[in-house]
C-alpha cells in the first residue's frame, strides 16, 4: 500500500484520520508533515466538488515539485486524499453547508458559530431541527482516476452546547438513538459512526481493491 498525505491542517481531524485508517498499514501523512505548502481554491458548490478539485490541485503541484519532505521519493509514491465536510442544517436551507469552516469568517470561534445556529433555531421544535454532518473524501491515485466518496450522519441542533470531546459544531450536532452530542463520544464512538469515519472506510475499500497485493 502507498503512503498517504491527507490534506488538512487540522490537527483534531488528523487524529481521526489516523485511527481510522490504521488498518490499511501504511504511513499517514499530513500537508505539513509533507512539506506541502499550497493553497487550492474550494470553489465548488458541492462537498464532491470541492474535495475533488482540492486533491486534483494538490497531486498536481506534486507531481510537478514532488514532495519536499521526501525529496528521495516520487509523488508517484503518495496516495493524496482531501475532504469537504461540513454541517447542514435543514430548516437554514441546509447552511451554512459547503461554507461550514468559513461561516461568519474563518476567525471567529465555533463557541460563536454554534451559539449562532441555535440563534437562528430560537423557537423551532426538536422536529425541524434536523441536521446532518457531511464528509466527501477524494482520492488522487498516480495513474488512476480520481475517486470520490460520501459519508453521513444524521442528528438535530440542540439548545446549548454539550461536551468536550470534539470540534467545530460537535457539541450542538445531538444524535437521536440517545440524544447525546457528538463531542460526548469517545473517540472510538465517534469514529465508528461519524459521517467522515463512515466516507473514510468507503475509501479504504478503493484503496485496497487499487493497491492489492501492492
Amino acid at each position: 500500500m502507498k503512503a498517504v498525505i491527507f490534506a488538512t491542517g487540522n490537527e483534531n481531524k488528523m487524529k481521526e484520520v489516523r485511527e481510522i485508517l490504521k488498518d490499511l498499514g501504511t504511513q499517514v501523512f499530513s500537508l505539513k508533515e509533507a512539506g506541502i505548502d499550497v493553497e487550492v481554491e474550494e470553489n465548488g458548490t458541492t462537498f464532491e466538488e470541492n474535495a475533488l478539485i482540492k486533491v486534483d490541485g494538490i497531486a498536481a503541484w506534486c507531481k510537478q515539485n514532488g514532495i519536499p519532505a521526501f525529496p528521495e521519493k516520487s509523488a508517484d509514491d503518495f496516495v493524496i486524499l482531501a475532504d469537504d465536510s461540513g454541517l447542514e442544517v435543514d430548516r437554514l436551507n441546509k447552511e451554512p453547508g459547503v461554507y461550514s469552516a468559513r461561516y461568519m469568517g474563518y476567525d471567529t470561534s465555533y463557541r460563536e458559530k454554534n451559539a449562532s445556529l441555535i440563534s437562528r433555531l430560537e423557537g423551532v421544535e426538536k422536529a425541524d431541527r434536523t441536521a446532518r454532518f457531511v464528509c466527501a473524501i477524494a482520492a488522487a491515485m498516480p495513474g488512476k482516476e480520481s475517486r470520490v466518496v460520501r459519508g453521513t450522519i444524521e442528528g438535530y441542533i440542540g439548545w446549548e452546547e454539550r461536551g468536550s470531546n470534539g470540534f467545530g459544531y460537535d457539541p450542538i450536532f445531538y444524535l437521536y438513538e440517545n440524544d447525546r452530542t457528538t463531542a460526548e463520544l469517545s473517540p472510538e464512538e465517534k469514529n465508528g459512526i461519524s459521517h467522515r469515519g463512515r466516507a473514510l472506510e468507503l475509501m479504504k475499500e478503493i484503496l485496497r481493491e487499487v493497491y492489492a497485493g501492492k
